[in-house]
């Protein structure tokens, strides 16, 4: 019974410590697939905090990326954790391959969602970490009655489908008015450099993902240091 006492606030300890520093993980997206065991490597050298894959079908947005059968070679050269958004319309059909592949947080739709509640839970059952996303047109309303089923909202700030692309500025009172109402953790994608960070920090955010920020610089370690440098 003192063990287990001693793990649950061993990982309170770490959960309160995820909320106080800002974590950043880089979106595979940018990176050079033709050498992405090295590409990630270097990012986890580089100091990164997770690693975001975005999976898309095709159909929920206009792209089609990878699927379980890259996350699972992934899986095999970093230990850091991987931040998989699926971008796949009714994704509960999939969220065990992903699981198994060696996803360790899983983020959904609310608007690919057939059963929101019930892939939520799905998500939760498999033992990984839940995540619920929405578009930028989509009002914060759309997912007030799931907050309390989830570890992460992701906040996107370009329409999902496609990296490189431009911030929308207007998003940052979408994080703003989220905030109050979410305890766990807001993650922040698209169109994230030092900038745009800083102001999405100061609205809540906790982490921040970023594509061409860091794959497209030279130097992956300072790129990763200037976000950093941003939060202070």
């Amino acid at each position: 019974m003192e063990m287990n006492l001693k793990a649950k606030l061993k990982m309170s300890a770490v959960a309160v410590d995820m909320k106080k520093r800002a974590l950043i993980a880089p979106s595979i997206l940018s990176a050079d697939f033709s050498k992405i065991g090295e590409e990630i490597r270097e990012v986890e050298s580089a100091g990164c905090d997770l690693i975001h894959v975005d999976v898309m079908d095709g159909h929920f947005v206009p792209n089609i990326t990878i699927g379980p059968t890259v996350i699972r070679s992934i899986r095999k050269v970093t230990k850091l954790p991987l931040d998989v958004h699926l971008m796949i319309e009714d994704p509960i059909r999939y969220i065990k391959e992903f699981r198994d592949a060696g996803s360790d947080w899983i983020t959904v739709h609310v608007e690919a969602c057939q059963d929101v509640s019930l892939t939520l839970k799905q998500i939760k059952k498999l033992g990984a970490k839940v995540g619920i996303s929405l578009r930028p047109k989509t009002g914060i309303g759309a997912i007030r009655p799931f907050l309390a089923e989830v570890d992460l909202v992701l906040v996107m700030t370009v329409e999902p489908g496609f990296g490189g692309q431009k911030f929308m500025p207007q998003m940052v009172q979408k994080i703003k008015e989220l905030r109050p109402v979410f305890e766990g953790l807001i993650s922040v994608d698209g169109g994230i450099a030092p900038d745009t960070a800083r102001v999405t920090r100061e609205a809540g955010v906790d982490i921040f993902v970023a594509g061409s920020a860091i794959f497209n610089a030279k130097d992956r370690k300072k790129s990763i240091g200037d976000l950093r440098q941003a939060f202070m």
